[in-house]
Formats: structure tokens, sequence, C-alpha cells
């Protein structure tokens, strides 16, 4: 019983897919990867008091044209210069309030450091071995393209815009 238990946490924390992740839900409910099979996946560590928050609003029209073959996933970060200190509720209040934000958005996590929630790890782990940069999360706002089988295929630094012609041409491919 308890190798079957330590077996099964183990294969919890090294997710070979990204299919294979649940996650928190700003809101409180649950974000299930296995739902956007077919779909390309962006995601994105955010932060509301960044220079780069004004990202929010391209990241929106982004999700609003390419809605049909696209999923967002906004995961709210405190890793950087203490850039996001709010509570769930007040990052799901500002988004909705300031950027008008309809795409899916986790639950506050850490995306580096000890800390690193499993999905960001699996994330660093995929973007090494594709020889991916950059290959750490370098601050907020960085964003994660994955196809439609869920392979990683591009990281795109914090400063790239949601809307710039490597990312849309990245999509539409």
């Amino acid at each position: 019983m308890f190798k079957l238990a330590i077996l099964s946490l183990v294969m919890f924390f090294s997710s070979s897919h990204i299919y294979d992740f649940k996650v928190d839900a700003v809101d409180g409910g649950k974000i299930d990867f296995a739902k956007y099979k077919g779909k390309k996946i962006l995601i994105v560590n955010t932060a509301s008091l960044c220079g780069n928050t004004p990202q929010y609003e391209g990241l929106e029209k982004l999700y609003k044209k390419y809605h049909d073959k696209l999923v967002i996933i906004g995961f709210p970060a405190n890793n950087f210069g203490s850039q996001e200190p709010g509570s769930n509720a007040e990052i799901k209040a500002f988004c909705s309030k300031q950027y008008a934000v309809t795409f899916p958005m986790a639950a506050k996590v850490s995306v580096k450091g000890a800390d690193i929630h499993p999905l960001y790890k699996w994330l660093l782990d995929e973007s090494k071995a594709k020889h991916l940069e950059p290959a750490a999360v370098t601050w907020n706002f960085q964003k994660y393209l994955l196809d439609e089988k869920g392979n990683l295929v591009a990281v795109f630094s914090p400063k790239t815009q949601p809307e710039a012609k490597e990312v849309t041409e990245a999509i539409e491919k």
C-alpha cells in the first residue's frame, strides 16, 4: 500500500505530458489540460503590477481572434519584483475590471525556485530538452506555446507582445 502511494506521488510530480495536468483556477475551480486536446495552448505567467501588465489586452485580443484553435491560460505569479501581491480574488477582479479577461486564469503559483509549480517545472524541462530559449522563466509575461498535440513548440520572451508576428505565425502554423 505504501509503495503504491509513493508511486502515485512520483507519477503526479513527473507528468510526462501537458494533458496530465489539472491546476487550480483563480476562481476556485479546476483547469484540466486534457480538455484542450486538439487546440494550441499559450501559457503565460502574469502579474498585475508589472510594466508588461498591459499585455493582458493583447492576450485577450489574441484569445478572441483564435478562440476556435487556441486557449490562453494565465498563471499569476509573484516571483519577480513582488508584482503580483494580491489574493486570487483580487487578481480575478483586477483582470476582469481592468482588461475584461475572459481566458482561463489559474490560481497564483510560483514559476521558479524551490516552490516552482509542477506545470512550470515540466515546461522548463521541455524547453531545455528542445533547446528553446529562454530556457528559464526570466520575467512576467513569458509565453509558452504548445501545439494541438500538446508538444511545446515555442517560448516567447516577456517583452514579445502577444500579437507580435512571430506569435501569430506560430499560432497559424
